[in-house]
């Protein structure tokens, strides 16, 4: 199985007054941390600013796709929200792939408008929609739209980079996209991943590191908090139902 990106590290130090610093993420990478991204699926679990997706933005725009999402190819801007971190990580890699996406969930609108405005432009040219099943990404469900792009638009041998895509899918759909990466690790791809779900912590071989206030660890992934919380929420609802409502 091939990967393309080994490992992340900094460069240089991050300018101190920045709020970068503030994030467990960076603080172990400003400690001379370095992230072993070695393995087929690599995956970023923890609380909400802890700096996981910002990780991921920074890996993806510093290997040269767009901030918002996209191929290496797309180029367009609707907000310049992205940190400057990305121009201050070393990605070790160790092949160039021939296919790759960036897909986070806050951003996918504007990867399905930008589809839709060059199909517009470029009228005389085959219409790049066919490349993600054929009908706008805008004209199915967020979950339908997204395993459009997946079983589609990947095409094997490629680095693909995913924020939170569980936001878009059911647990069945889920399912159905672990099935997608595993035929596409057989073709010699690569995906790094932040997300919430245990299910795609549980994908087999995966590391998983866990972004915590402390910095980052890697752990399995049924130590992780979020797949313990789960495992007692689903083996007996009733009793956290009055842990959480308890006053």
């Amino acid at each position: 199985m091939k990967t393309y990106v080994d490992s992340v590290k900094l460069k240089t130090k991050t300018d101190e007054r920045s709020y970068l610093t503030k994030l467990p993420a960076i603080k172990f990478l400003l400690n001379g941390g370095e992230l072993d991204t070695s393995a087929p699926v690599t995956v970023f679990v923890g609380e909400n600013g802890t700096g996981k997706s910002t990780l991921l933005e920074g890996i993806a725009v510093a290997f040269g796709f767009n901030p918002e999402g996209g191929s290496r190819n797309f180029d367009f801007s609707t907000a310049e929200t992205h940190s400057e971190l990305y121009k201050n990580l070393t990605l070790i890699k160790r092949a160039f792939p021939k296919d790759g996406f960036f897909l986070r969930a806050e951003s996918y609108y504007n990867v399905a408008s930008y589809i839709d405005g060059v199909d517009k432009i470029a009228a005389a040219a085959p219409p790049i929609i066919g490349a993600y099943g054929g009908v706008s990404l805008h004209e199915q469900s967020h979950g339908e739209s997204f395993l459009a792009l997946v079983q589609n638009r990947f095409g094997g041998r490629g680095l693909y980079i995913l924020d939170e895509p569980e936001a878009a899918l059911s647990p069945k759909n889920i399912m159905v996209l672990m099935a997608e990466m595993n035929r596409l690790i057989k073709e010699d791809s690569q995906f790094i991943i932040a997300t919430h779900s245990p299910m795609l912590m549980a994908f087999p071989g995966a590391r998983v590191y866990e972004f915590c206030e402390d910095g980052i660890e890697e752990k399995d992934y049924q130590e992780t908090e979020h797949f313990q919380i789960m495992k007692n929420f689903t083996h007996d609802p009733e009793r956290m139902m009055k842990i959480i409502f308890e006053e």
